[in-house]
């Protein structure tokens, strides 16, 4: 293979049957691509011969070109490459398309050493492990494979995802990069920004999401210590999978309209539990249902293992089905009285401080989606040429980058303010003073969430509607940034939340 070769030695190789191009100062050789080129031969034959740096970034991404590497032969003599290929942890080089506290130029009060060693061994493990498996699953709608949940677990990526505790506590986490008890919300949340960079909101859910949002709930609440201990094992070493059992076709935000019910058995060890439970992420893959039941006084949590009488059934939803969202039926099931969660007919409080958590996760991961969406723009914007000139020329766009910018920044900014109460309060203290703010912080940045989707999609145009190509990114975000604005909580439920919690908190004398 030649070193380099010369712009008129590749100026010869100009048909479809001896085909060679140039793209950033390196020479490719297509003539056996060209039957396999997603977009035709005739695009190739347009450009057969000739420098086709301009024809390929105005449609393609670099990636595309590290993937198809094995094609290039060698550099044009004299010159060198402008583009340098981004190797797993590298941070963008992109305006905006990092947070504030990871740009070179600026600094932040938030952020140790720690953190940053965190973050970037995070971003290497999803990157070298993750994103290739997540697109994959996205695409064909089949679940996580136990292998990747084995390296999670190896990694102690699952248990990091329960937040700060005592669960860390001797665990060597990616690699020994952070200790265990110095873990703190701040590395909670560049976990969950880190893996929200897979781009597939179908497998971010199905990444274990519903261990996420039920077994911290039987970390806090279920009395039965052994019964906690095996099950947390079980769930963290990747062997069992768990998910949160409470919506239903008649109860959604509005808990308190549950129908399935747990009567106590005559003897009074036993729960039967009958009734169904809809849009149950992870529920198909599921070994433990945290549940939410109608008991003889009022509302009670209990855990529920997979068994007889337990059915489940897969829901189509806008999203990937490698969530694996879920149908469940229980049909008389009989669960140990000692699998309750809480007390007895007070479940709400179980569900109601289990929900901060969740509802914070799903911020960080929506602000984290939106960011994305602005580096995509901001790529696009540079890369497409339009009447002779970058989109970006253009003054009306400009304003949509500076409208979508100034929301991100917002959205980050307000989550780490949040993040900080976080580290400095109680798991009680959060509910009360917490609900309202991480309610208020949700509907926000879904609603940012909404403005960003929007605009990023009219930039694109075309592309931003198709599930492949350029625009494949932000037609995802605009598809699917709905979940987050109904899951855990809707806008409209979360902001009522807020301005009801302050209510509670204003002076009693007249202002």
């Amino acid at each position: 293979m030649p070193a380099s070769l010369t712009r008129a030695e590749t100026a010869k190789h100009n048909t479809e049957e001896d085909l060679w191009v140039i793209i950033d100062h390196k020479v490719y050789d297509l003539t056996d691509f060209v039957d396999a080129h997603p977009g035709g031969s005739v695009v190739l034959a347009q450009v057969a011969g000739q420098d086709a740096t301009d024809a390929f970034y105005n449609l393609h991404r670099h990636e595309v070109l590290q993937q198809y590497s094995d094609f290039c032969i060698g550099t044009v003599e004299g010159e060198k490459p402008e583009v340098v290929d981004p190797q797993p942890g590298d941070l963008s080089q992109v305006p905006y398309a990092e947070p504030l506290w990871l740009r070179n130029q600026f600094k932040s009060p938030f952020y140790s050493d720690s953190h940053r060693k965190m973050q970037k061994a995070a971003r290497i493990f999803v990157e070298e492990h993750m994103i290739k498996e997540a697109q994959t699953k996205e695409k064909d709608g089949t679940y996580i494979s136990q292998e990747l949940i084995d390296k999670m677990a190896e990694q102690n990526v699952l248990a990091m995802r329960l937040g700060p505790g005592k669960h860390l506590h001797g665990r060597k986490i990616l690699g020994g990069v952070v200790d265990g008890k110095e873990f703190d919300y701040f590395h909670d949340m560049i976990l969950c920004q880190e893996l929200a960079r897979m781009n597939s909101r179908g497998f971010q859910d199905g990444n274990m999401a519903g261990m996420t949002i039920s077994l911290t709930a039987v970390r806090q609440w279920l009395k039965n210590e052994s019964l906690k201990d095996r099950v947390t094992q079980e769930v963290l070493s990747g062997k069992k999978k768990m998910s949160l059992a409470i919506t239903e076709a008649f109860a959604g935000s509005d808990v308190a309209g549950l129908r399935t019910t747990a009567e106590v058995t005559p003897d009074g060890k036993h729960y039967i539990i009958n009734g169904t439970k809809k849009w149950i992420t992870n529920g198909m893959f599921s070994d433990y249902f945290v549940t939410g039941c109608k008991t003889k006084k009022g509302f009670s949590v209990i855990l529920v293992p997979r068994g007889e009488g337990v059915e489940t059934k897969l829901i189509k939803t806008s999203y990937s089905t490698a969530a694996a969202t879920t149908y469940i039926e229980f049909n008389n099931v009989k669960v140990p009285r000692d699998h309750l969660l809480g007390e007895e007919d007070k479940g709400f409080i179980v569900i109601m401080s289990n929900f901060n958590h969740e509802r914070w996760m799903m911020a960080a991961m929506v602000c984290r989606w939106s960011r994305t969406a602005v580096e995509e723009c901001l790529k696009w914007s540079h890369q497409r040429m339009v009447f002779g000139k970058p989109l970006i020329s253009q003054p009306v766009i400009r304003q949509k980058l500076a409208k979508m910018i100034s929301l991100v920044e917002a959205n980050q900014a307000w989550l780490e303010q949040v993040t900080y109460q976080m580290n400095h309060m109680s798991y009680a203290d959060q509910g009360t003073h917490l609900s309202g703010p991480i309610g208020l912080l949700k509907q926000y940045s879904t609603r940012c969430a909404h403005e960003i989707a929007d605009e990023a999609t009219n930039i694109f145009g075309g592309r931003g509607i198709t599930q492949s190509g350029m625009g494949k990114v932000v037609e995802m975000f605009h598809r699917t940034y709905k979940f987050d604005a109904i899951l855990g909580g809707t806008e409209e439920i979360l902001a009522d939340l807020g301005v009801r919690q302050a209510m509670k908190f204003m002076p009693k004398a007249r202002l």
